[in-house]
């Protein structure tokens, strides 16, 4: 009996994800779950570039916009909501699914599995919060490059919260997160194949820029400005919304701002080409190359 096929399209933001995943569904007639950590949140529409009302209506889309930063998801969490979903949407689209999207530990808990993460001691928390206070972000980063080289190539080491949250996982599992985050891979009961949107860099970056800008235009400023009672919330710890809260705090002028979330995306999008590279499954395709994407789906053995 023929297994179903999931489909992971992935790549660095601002590549053309989205277009490339709307075309490929509407080619397959099968429909489309997000793999993205942010655009899941309604209330976080402009910052993450999520699909239009009209982009939406072409194909059927899971997870996008579908909660509230006020009730937050882990990982873990994604996966069990995937799974639970994954059979009645291969049943709709003939056996076939495309997972998209650029939240890379997404991607790999469907596809590989994740594990359940341990409970933290509060006086732990509380240690490691005190060491935050007292010095800084800057010696926590150090203590986690030593305990877990490999996580730290690819995470966010600018977000206190994840390497806090790291290193507790760190001290407590007495290994690396990297290691407990993805033991064994878990037995699924469909097939995957695996494909990457790369462009060049530059044209990468300057799309990362024309983005940005855009953004603003949309009114990037106004939908931040309307998540301020919820700043400290973990999904508002990242790029586009924590260089606009800082700004509004006054640390410093809009168009620092704006220059912080440039160039803090353009990292974002190198750790994860670090991430794709490292898995060493992926085929690429240039955005838009539908019947290359096509080949590689046939061209599956199962």
């Amino acid at each position: 009996m023929t297994r179903p096929l999931l489909i992971v399209l992935t790549g660095p933001t601002a590549v053309g994800k989205t277009e490339t995943s709307l075309t490929l569904a509407e080619r397959l007639g099968c429909e489309i779950v997000s793999a993205d950590s942010r655009q899941i949140y309604k209330e976080m529409r402009i910052g993450t570039a999520a699909p239009t009302d009209a982009e939406l209506a072409r194909a059927r889309h899971h997870l996008v916009r579908s909660q509230s930063v006020t009730e937050p998801i882990n990982a873990w969490e994604y996966e069990q909501m995937v799974g639970k979903m994954l059979p009645e949407v291969f049943a709709r689209g003939g056996g076939r699914a495309i997972l998209t999207g650029g939240s890379m530990m997404y991607v790999d808990a469907v596809v590989k599995g994740i594990d359940d993460m341990p409970d933290i001691p509060e006086e732990l928390r509380n240690q490691i919060k005190e060491e935050y206070a007292q010095h800084g972000l800057g010696p926590l980063q150090e203590r986690l490059r030593a305990l877990d080289p490999e996580y730290c190539q690819t995470a966010d080491m600018m977000n206190p919260r994840r390497v806090m949250h790291a290193l507790e996982l760190c001290i407590v599992s007495g290994g690396p997160v990297s290691a407990l985050r993805m033991g064994a891979v878990k037995e699924r009961e469909f097939d995957v194949v695996k494909l990457a949107v790369v462009r060049e860099r530059e044209e990468l970056y300057d799309r990362i820029e024309r983005r940005v800008d855009m953004m603003m235009e949309e009114g990037l400023e106004a939908e931040v400005e309307s998540l301020t009672p919820y700043s400290t919330l973990t999904p508002l710890n990242t790029v586009g919304y924590r260089e606009m809260f800082a700004y509004m705090r006054g640390d410093y002028p809009r168009e620092e701002a704006v220059r912080l979330i440039k160039r803090n995306t353009r990292h974002y999008a190198k750790k994860q080409l670090t991430w794709i590279k490292a898995d060493g499954g992926y085929e690429t395709i240039a955005p838009g190359e539908i019947e290359r994407a096509i080949r590689v789906v046939e061209g599956l053995k199962r």
